[in-house]
């Protein structure tokens, strides 16, 4: 009689178990020439030698499943024992699922060329106002990398305008400073990956992050790096930024060209670097508009309404002048 032991990499084993270990029974009643005694992560099987590899296969197949959709269900465990698709796996276009198992794909058609525009390039600017997507949809490509194994890791970077970059009155750790500027990203991660995973990911250095007064002298490899609300860089602050790119490492850089913080007589790197860097081969530029805001209806009838008023101003000026 065969006995071996199976660990479950990067997954919660309750997701697999199923609520009272209802999933598990389900397994145990399709394998009945196998012993199987699940401990937390470790899975103890004892029997038929040739069911065991059969058994091996499935049990990856469904930690795999696990691990993308971030749930199982009883018939997907069948369908995968029997060889079958799952109801998953047949959506097309999905990028990752949400933790409630909502799947996460474009919404629009300047959404489906951030992501085309990922997969074919090492380094993307997308470009639109707010509500259109496009930190949401970044982290999700960087949470898929991940998900992969094609990176080893996320790091996240945001400007701290409102404190000049200089965070040391503010308290606590590194963490602890910067942590307000990026709560729009932690948002969009705690969508799609346990927070406690999330936490384990930090202390291990999976999930970085990188304020960009700190980031000179980096050679960031192997990750996928995301720089979000790039409009409020400096020109020396965005290209120090982009000149730390390492090996395998995929630039992900959001902005909002409408929503310029820095004070008036600062130049915005993200446009400078948008008209320095057109037509650069590996590099991809998506703006996105109006049409692809996906937050609530008033958010399409606030940017028009303040867009009006922008004209008006402008017109006004001129007028003037």
């Amino acid at each position: 009689m065969t006995e071996k032991h199976i660990i479950l990499e990067d997954i919660d084993p309750i997701m697999l178990y199923g609520t009272g270990n209802a999933n598990l029974q389900v397994i145990k009643s399709l394998f009945p020439k196998l012993r199987i005694v699940a401990r937390g992560n470790v899975i103890k099987v004892l029997g038929d030698e040739e069911q065991m590899c059969q058994f091996e296969e499935n049990i990856e197949s469904m930690r795999k499943h696990v691990v993308k959709f971030n749930s199982i269900k009883e018939e997907d465990i069948i369908d995968i024992i029997k060889g079958r698709k799952t109801k998953e796996d047949a959506v097309k276009g999905v990028v990752v699922y949400s933790l409630t198992g909502r799947p996460i794909k474009s919404r629009s058609e300047n959404q489906q060329k951030l992501i085309d525009a990922f997969n074919d390039n090492d380094m993307v600017f997308a470009v639109g106002p707010a509500g259109t997507g496009k930190t949401y949809l970044s982290i999700a490509l960087a949470v898929k990398a991940l998900k992969e194994k094609t990176a080893k890791r996320i790091i996240l970077s945001r400007p701290a305008v409102e404190a000049g970059e200089k965070l040391g009155f503010l308290p606590g750790d590194m963490k602890d400073k910067i942590d307000p500027y990026l709560q729009p990203l932690y948002d969009a991660l705690e969508d799609m990956i346990p927070a406690v995973k999330i936490q384990d990911m930090m202390e291990k250095h999976i999930i970085q992050i990188a304020p960009l007064a700190f980031m000179r002298g980096r050679t960031l490899s192997d990750a996928v790096v995301i720089l979000d609300e790039a409009q409020n860089t400096t020109p020396a602050q965005i290209r120090m930024f982009l000149t730390r790119m390492g090996w395998n490492t995929k630039m992900i850089i959001t902005g909002d060209m409408t929503q310029i913080d820095l004070p008036r007589e600062q130049k915005s790197g993200l446009k400078e670097a948008l008209r320095i860097l057109s037509g650069i081969e590996g590099i991809g530029v998506v703006e996105l508009n109006k049409k692809d805001i996906v937050r609530h209806k008033l958010v399409t009838r606030i940017v028009n309404a303040y867009e009006a008023a922008d004209r008006k101003a402008k017109q006004q000026v001129q007028a003037e002048s």
